[in-house]
């Protein structure tokens, strides 16, 4: 398969009143699995349908190996689009459907029946689909009409491959396979590929890298880790996780952390901050403990006990405000006990509340 760079450079795209795309720029390199993630409506699927060619840019512009294919016809661009609901032609064969970009471009490509026989076949048993191609696409499951769909993005053998939800319209326990078979795909393939989810699962299973969208705007592009561990706004760290990280707003004084319900002795050497501002905790850096008031620990009544299977979420109160912990132990906690938290403060993040951006780790951090 071929494979190329992509690289958007400050694309901003309007409906009307609506800014759908803002000032975005992304760098997606050879082979690489991008995942455009974020919730309905915050312009991920507008940046890939601009890349496809089936949007223009109000502003910006879009280039594949280096050469700007802005205002390129979607058919010029050398990429293959998968859609939501997989946009099968019901009355073809799985075979023509999956022979349908050769079939269109024959004459350009050069292609005899061959030829295009020979690409539909090797497709079609790459990703197990070959004893179905004489059946039509309503006699299939969705997991294989998925396959198809990826079959038939796959057999002109694109430099992109651009995927719009493609799992979203399958049960959850073949969206879990097809996933794990998306995935091998592309990395023996070395494809690069743009892939748009709201679904955070997906995102961290998939990508090498995530784009975090909001709003029309990338707040964070890293790796799964990164955007997990690391997160660049209080968006992405409540978006990313489940359950997402523990927001509180506290307020600094040069001694101490004032939260809802607790107060942190903070360290004058390591630490120099002044007013109101968010703080950040992951649910597992939060442990349940037995202790008294007295010790480094937060006081908290439980409120409810969420069974996970192996894990469970424990959503406490604490000033007021419903705290989650994750855990793999079972508790023997019922709403309304009283219990104790002990956070690992080398974890917290801070977060400014005004613009929701990074600050650092509450620990670490040393401003003016």
């Amino acid at each position: 398969m071929k494979s190329a760079f992509l690289r958007l450079d400050r694309i901003t795209k309007r409906f009307r009143n609506v800014v759908a795309v803002d000032n975005v720029s992304l760098d997606v390199g050879k082979g690489e699995f991008i995942v455009l993630l974020g919730p309905s409506g915050c312009g991920k699927t507008t940046t890939l349908r601009i890349i496809a060619g089936l949007e223009i840019p109000d502003e910006g512009r879009v280039y594949i190996d280096g050469i700007d294919v802005t205002d390129l016809e979607p058919g010029d661009r050398d990429v293959a689009m998968v859609f939501q609901d997989y946009a099968l032609y019901p009355h073809m064969s799985v075979f023509d459907n999956i022979a349908f970009p050769l079939v269109v471009r024959r004459s350009k490509l050069r292609l005899g029946k061959k030829d295009i026989e020979g690409k539909v076949l090797k497709v079609a048993r790459m990703l197990g689909i070959d004893g179905l191609l004489d059946r039509k696409p309503t006699q299939l499951s969705g997991g294989q009409q998925q396959r198809v769909a990826l079959a038939r993005a796959l057999v002109r053998e694109p430099k992109v491959w651009l995927m719009d939800e493609p799992l979203s319209n399958l049960d959850a326990l073949i969206r879990v396979q097809v996933r794990a078979e998306l995935k091998k795909l592309q990395k023996d393939l070395g494809i690069t590929t743009v892939y748009v989810t709201h679904d955070q699962i997906e995102a961290l299973t998939l990508a090498d890298r995530i784009a975090v969208m909001n709003k029309g705007r990338v707040l964070q592009v890293g790796s799964p880790k990164e955007v997990y561990e690391d997160p660049e706004h209080v968006f992405v760290a409540t978006f990313i996780g489940s359950p997402p990280m523990n927001i509180l707003e506290c307020e600094a004084t040069k001694e101490t952390l004032e939260c809802p319900g607790f107060s942190k002795p903070l360290p004058p050497d390591t630490v120099n901050l002044q007013g109101k501002l968010y703080i950040g905790i992951r649910p597992e850096h939060i442990e349940i403990v037995s202790g008294s008031i007295n010790e480094d620990v937060v006081r908290a009544k439980v409120y409810v006990v969420e069974p996970l299977g192996a894990e469970y979420i424990v959503n406490v109160m604490v000033g007021g405000e419903i705290v989650k912990v994750k855990t793999s132990k079972e508790l023997p906690l019922n709403p309304g006990d009283t219990t104790y938290l002990r956070i690992n403060w080398n974890k917290v993040t801070i977060f400014d509340p005004e613009t929701g951006r990074f600050i650092g780790k509450l620990l670490d951090v040393n401003t003016p």
